[in-house]
């Protein structure tokens, strides 16, 4: 597992993550779960991407708003959970073999949202019953593919967050998914002392692609980032899906 070649795409693949998650608050473990999974099986890239996105989402987590957000979000959130039980066993059970047509078709999605900017309008009072739905999906799809960025990104795109808060309630919903994907891939099986090295090796990279990422976020412009990230999710989404269809 330990490889030089492997190592150095872990490294790359994670520096990268980490980058876009620094200049737009989310994609690690879209891009760690999505480029991995090219060369290893599901819930080996998505047991990588565990510590690595748990530290960056808490990091991102905690600021003057998390009280306000937790209260707005913890319906949304107990839906993930439910869901991702409900859904316990997809990424190795009978329907393994579709994981990674799931993944890629979670990654075009994501992929085309953000790159046609398609934008949603939900009223403070549909939250209510909204949200439960939203997160018991997200925890669903999770479970079979590792990915918590659908439904729930543009849900939390669509209940009127600032900027700042979004950022800051991605960082939320994504610090409680990333516990839960590290329960889905134990489950699983797939935590091993080989993947030891390139946990670390990940962590690592993904920390200083994420200092750059806030370092340079004022530099950058971040509308054409965005639309080359969204663009490049899209792209390898539809890879991962119809390379196992056809």
């Amino acid at each position: 597992m330990e490889s030089l070649s492997l190592l150095g795409l872990i490294a790359g693949t994670l520096v990268l993550a980490g980058l876009v998650k620094g200049v737009i608050g989310g994609g690690l473990p879209s891009i760690t779960i999505g480029v991995l999974s090219l060369v290893m099986p599901i819930p080996q890239a998505a047991a990588i991407a565990v510590l690595p996105s748990f530290v960056t989402n808490v990091w991102q987590s905690f600021g003057k708003n998390f009280v306000p957000l937790m209260r707005r979000l913890w319906l949304m959130l107990a839906g993930i959970c439910l869901g991702a039980y409900l859904g316990a066993g997809l990424m190795t059970g009978a329907y393994s073999e579709w994981a990674r047509v799931g993944l890629g078709v979670c990654l075009a999605i994501y992929g085309a949202i953000g790159l046609f900017k398609l934008r949603l309008s939900l009223p403070r009072a549909s939250e209510l019953y909204v949200a439960p739905l939203v997160g018991i999906a997200t925890g669903f799809i999770a479970a079979g593919t590792g990915i918590f960025v659908i439904p729930s990104g543009p849900y939390l795109q669509a209940i009127g967050l600032e900027k700042d808060e979004l950022v800051q309630a991605l960082g939320i919903t994504f610090t409680v998914s990333t516990v839960l994907l590290a329960g889905i891939v134990a489950h699983a099986g797939t935590v091993q002392t080989s993947l030891l090295v390139p946990t670390f090796v990940a962590l690592v990279a993904s920390l200083a692609g994420m200092w750059l990422g806030q370092r340079f976020r004022s530099r950058l412009p971040e509308e054409t980032f965005r639309r080359y990230f969204y663009a490049g999710m899209l792209l390898l989404g539809a890879d991962l899906a119809l390379h196992h269809l056809f």
